[in-house]
Order: structure tokens, then sequence, then C-alpha cells
């Protein structure tokens, strides 16, 4: 339930539904579920985005916003009841007017029913009173002719302030308002002027707010105007199956009772702790346990390779299947904060796969979805679906943005487990086991460029063990980049990884300027940042430095502890030692087995004279890595500015690290 206090009104673009939650007993999401509906949404979007660069409630001229409009109409509204630019305004007055008098059966979205409580029958679907009715048509205001349609999204009226207004587009909920919009813009700019991009795109690590999955060859074969009719219908399609399984997800999920701590048979461990549930057959066939089994012991597996979670074993999980049992009974018998659970229901030639994360502590889910597919390929399906999970819950519980690019290393989900146990190892500094994980991924999917990017990942971390020789690894990291961007030159990581290594062979210009590529590739991708950022500390461009790991912070404030790191390095050769012991301190808090925060934290406690926590530091580091020597360390650092190196070379020797 909503408290009493809580105010919030958000605008999806991606899902296109508008939630509101202004009082505990009313809560409605709106569904905008045709081209047409798709269009209106974006209109509030505009207006309300326009309202906050103002700061105030205000009625905005939608004559001023012609193009965006003619924009917004040609894409995500199909050109749904209009396609002439001078026809938008009169057909915005005349549906907006039309909605307010019947909401319930608005031309503007689609309203079903307000949320059921725990206690009510669930085989309803409850309506809005008439005054509810009334106090939702408040939300819209309108002015003017039709020549000059003035809007105001007027949530003022029922007591919610502007700051309760937020945008969301894209896969990362924590981009929202002006990030959002902007970006969502940007994306429908680039399908409206490039209508036939190529099917190649599927394999690109493309900017996350992407409205449209491209579809394929056989959609950008078609004559224009059918392509993108069929373009149009597919956005649809997906729009409305996501809108519907959201609405579901949020309206009827069943109240879950909170797991004690206290409770709980075992400690909580000191790490993201999850059991999988076996995923209940819904068919009804017995004999497809296999499928629902299968599903489940592929998700258990490919979780158990990722470092820094606890997985409980299904040894123990499949334990209750078959039984009716509470998310708080298995949290705290087993004693995890999250539990997955999910069903199979297959009918005919199709498919139905349900997933859902429920955070037992809190006592909410934080994440479901819904997969319909056919059945061609039982066990395609199955290690697509279980890839996708997997990504959706590491995105959750750990790794954000980077869980995400993983996704994209491959379509094979056997290759895709083994990324994870190297990506184990590199965090293990186990290198010769990832480098020789990493050649047996690519031995099950040769075509991935971005294979080859891990693998020079792989040896730039070699770089760093003392028995490694410098100039041989840095060949090897150099070959696998390069090979990358061969492969694919669209593909963002890959630019880069490259950059990346120009930068350890003190190749500062081209560092910088695949480093540049790899924004511009993904704009938007924190991971390109931050590396961006690294490579123009290496250069001695301090304030660029900054100004790019501060966009990557902003870009992914949830998973921040690989920009903060950077961050802190920064500050360092700025010698601005405070700021740089608060980077890295929250850093390690984060990231506690991470090496360089501490390196950095060494040597900016000796240079505050904190003597004591620069040796603890350094405690840290060899206890990290047991054969770190200055020495070595010295031959990697690739600082333009010998002054820079010269700094963190002699803090190392005063915080205690021996030279050899």
């Amino acid at each position: 339930m909503v408290e009493e206090t809580k105010k919030s009104v958000r605008i999806d673009l991606n899902l296109f539904k508008l939630q509101l939650y202004l009082k505990p007993e009313v809560e409605l999401t709106l569904h905008f579920d045709s081209p047409s509906r798709r269009f209106y949404l974006s209109v509030i979007g505009l207006v309300v985005h326009e309202m906050k660069k103002r700061g105030r409630f205000a009625s905005v001229s939608l004559e001023d916003h012609i193009e965006v409009l003619a924009l917004l109409n040609q894409t995500v509204g199909g050109s749904a009841g209009s396609s002439k630019k001078e026809h938008l305004l009169s057909r915005i007055y005349r549906k907006w007017k039309d909605a307010l008098p019947d909401l319930e059966n608005a031309p503007l979205f689609k309203v079903v029913g307000r949320k059921k409580r725990y206690d009510e029958s669930m085989d309803r679907v409850y309506g809005f009173s008439e005054g509810e009715k009334d106090s939702w048509a408040n939300l819209f205001e309108y002015k003017g002719s039709h020549e000059h349609v003035r809007l105001r999204f007027s949530i003022d009226r029922l007591g919610a302030g502007l700051d309760d207004v937020i945008i969301v587009f894209g896969e990362y909920p924590e981009r929202a308002n002006a990030d959002a919009w902007e970006g969502f813009i940007a994306s429908l700019k680039e399908m409206g002027a490039d209508p036939s991009r190529s099917a190649r795109a599927d394999h690109e690590l493309s900017a996350p707010w992407s409205p449209l999955r491209r579809p394929g060859r056989w959609i950008s074969s078609m004559p224009g105007r059918r392509q993108w009719a069929m373009r149009f219908a597919l956005i649809g399609l997906v729009a409305g199956a996501a809108a519907l399984a959201a609405w579901k997800f949020n309206f009827f999920a069943p109240r879950i009772e909170v797991a004690s701590i206290e409770k709980m048979a075992f400690p909580l461990p000191d790490r993201p702790s999850i059991a999988v549930l076996p995923f209940r057959n819904l068919s009804d066939d017995p004999k497809q346990d296999y499928f629902s089994d299968g599903l489940t012991e592929e998700i258990i597996t490919g979780l158990s390779k990722v470092p820094y979670l606890f997985v409980i074993a299904g040894n123990s999980t499949f334990t209750y299947k078959g039984k009716n049992v509470k998310v708080q009974q298995v949290s705290e018998e087993l004693g995890v904060r999250y539990v997955l659970e999910g069903s199979v229901r297959k009918a005919e030639n199709r498919v139905r796969i349900t997933a859902q994360l429920i955070d037992a502590i809190k006592g909410h889910h934080l994440w479901a979805e819904q997969y319909d597919r056919e059945l061609r390929d039982i066990f395609a399906i199955q290690d697509e679906i279980t890839m996708k999970i997997l990504t959706a819950l590491r995105i959750q519980l750990t790794e954000g943005e980077t869980a995400r690019v993983l996704e994209k290393y491959t379509d094979n989900l056997q290759a895709y487990l083994k990324i994870l146990e190297a990506f184990g190892y590199l965090n293990e500094w186990k290198i010769n086991e990832a480098i020789r994980i990493t050649e047996e991924a690519r031995a099950l999917d040769p075509r991935s460029a971005m294979l080859y990017g891990l693998e020079a990942w792989a040896h730039v971390h070699n770089l760093f063990s003392p028995s490694s020789t410098r100039m041989q690894s840095l060949d090897k990291a150099f070959e696998s980049a390069q090979k990358c961007a061969d492969m694919d030159d669209q593909l963002f990581s890959c630019r880069m990884i490259l950059g990346f290594v120009y930068g350890l062979k003190r190749e500062y210009d081209r560092a910088i300027s695949e480093g540049k590529r790899a924004v511009e590739l993904n704009p938007n991708s924190a991971i390109a940042a931050t590396f961006l950022g690294y490579i123009l500390r290496f250069a001695g461009r301090y304030e660029e430095s900054l100004k790019e790991l501060e966009r990557a912070l902003r870009l992914n404030p949830r998973n921040p502890a690989f920009a903060l790191i950077h961050k802190g390095g920064t500050y360092l050769v700025m010698r601005r030692n405070k700021e740089a012991i608060a980077a890295c301190e929250r850093a390690v808090e984060l990231f506690p087995n991470a090496l360089v925060p501490y390196i950095f934290l060494a040597v900016a406690y000796g240079l505050e004279g904190r003597m004591e926590e620069a040796r603890s530091a350094a405690a840290k580091i060899m206890e990290l890595q047991p054969n770190f020597s200055i020495e070595h360390y010295a031959t990697i650092l690739p600082y333009k500015n010998n002054a820079d190196s010269d700094l963190i070379i002699n803090g190392l020797l005063k915080a205690g690290l021996k030279w050899q």
C-alpha cells in the first residue's frame, strides 16, 4: 500500500503507461496501448518536460513545438488520425476535449480498474467511482481554439507538485526526467531519419533507449509504407504486451509477508543472497516438468557463476517443488534475502514463462517479466529465457549496466555461462584460468566479436600480475582488442577496450580518439564514459576526465563503484586528496575486494598525514594481491606526466609497501 504522504506520478515512455499514486485507496495506471494513444502520452511527456524546464505549472503552447509533435506523430503515433502536420493541433484539441467528460472510455488512454486490495476477490475488476473519475479528469486542462492549443498536466489540483512527476524511458529506471525525455526524442529522430537501418543493429550495443527492437531484414526489404506499417504494428504488440504484463504484475501481485532476520535459520551472507524456487509447470501434462525443471537448473547454474552473489544450491530449493510455500518461509528457512519464483505454461505450439524477483526482507517485488515464445526449438527457448532472466537478476542485484553489456557477448547460453565463469576468475585474480575459459567461450561462438574484447580485458588484468611479462601481455591485449574492433566497428565496447589498451601503450591521441568513438556509439553508457575518463586522466587532461566520470555517475547512480574508483584516481593526480579519499572510501564500501581504490587510498592517506590508515590500506593491497610489488606496478603506470607516476610510487613507498 502506498503511504499517505507519498505522491508520485510516473510517465513511462518505455511501456507507454501513466502511473499515479496520489491516494492510498486509489492507485491508477492509464494504458496507452495503440499508436494514437502512445502519441498522446508523448504529448503529456512534452508538456511535463516544458513545465519542468520553467520550474512551475503552466499551460504549454503546442504551436511552439509543432516539429516535435510531427516527429511523435510520425514515429510512436504511426501517423494515426492525421499524417499532416497542419492537422495535429486540431486533432489534439478534439481528443483532449472528448477525454475529459468520460475518463473511463477516454480516447487518450484505457482505464481497466483500480488496484485490488489483499482481502478482496481476485476474480473481479473494480471500476472507479464517479468522484474518482472526476478527480482524474482534472489531470488534464486545455485552452484556446483548434489553431492555438495550450495544454497543462494539472496534477497540482490533486495535491501533487511538479517534482512528484517523473518521466522514464529506456531500460534504466534511474534515468528520468530531462535525460529520459531528451534520449526519447533523440531515439525517435534516429528512427525517423533512417528507417532502413541494417539488421546488423540487432548485434550492436546500442543506446539503452531504443523504442524499437530492430525487426530484421524481412521488414527492411518491404516497400517504405508497408515497412513502416509493419514496424508500428510490432511496436504496438511489444508495448501492449509489456503494458499488460506490468499492469497485471502491479495490480494483482499478492501481498508478501515480510521475512524476519531474527527468525532465519542461518545468518544472512554479506553479499546478495538468493534462492531460486522450482518453476511451476502450469501445463496440463505433468510430463512437461522436464522443461520447467531444466529452466530452474540453468538459472541456478548461471547465477552460481556470478561473482558477489550467494546462491542456494538446487538440491535445497527443489525440496520445495510441488509445495505451496510462502516467500517468507523460504527466506527464513534458507537464510536468504531474495527469492526468484516463476512458472511455465505450454499450450499447443506456444510457451509462456513468467518470473519475478522478490525482496523478502522488505516484502515487495523488485522485478517481474513474462516471455511468450513459439515452440520451435524448446531448448533454444530455454537458453534464451535463461540468459534474459540471468541478465535481469544481475542488473537488479549486482553489476547494473555491466550485466547488460555481458548479455550482448553471445547468444550461446553455454558460452555465456563461461563468460560468467571467466569474470569470476578475473575478480579472484586467477588470470590464467580466466584466459583459458574465455578461449573456450570463443570456441563455442567464434562469430562473437565481443568475446575478443573480453579476452583483451583478461590480458589487461595480466599486466598487474608480477609474474607476467608486461610487453607480451600488452601485445596480446592489443591484438584481441583490435580483432574485436575489426570484426564489428560499431560495437562501443570494442572501441572502449581498444582505447584503453592504446592508453596503456602511451599512444594518447589514439586512445582518446577510440574512447570518444565508444561514447559516440553509445552516449548513454556509463561504462564508456568511465573508460574515457580513465583515458583522459592518463593523458593529463584532468578536468575533462572529471567531467566524463561525473557523467558516468549520473548515468548509473545505482552501481557507481567503477566510476567512483577512477574519479578518486583523477582527484589524486590533481592533488585533491580529501576528495580522492571520499570517492575511494565510498567505492570500497560498494566493492570491498577491488585492488585499485586501496592503492589510491594508501597514497592519499599518506599525503594527508593519516599514516595509520595508509598502512591499513597497504595491508589490504597485500591481502588482495600477495605478490604485489611497487617495482612491477611502476612499469604499468601509463601516465603522460611523470610527476603523476612519481606521486603514486612515492606514496606507496611511504605507506610501507616494498619495492620488490
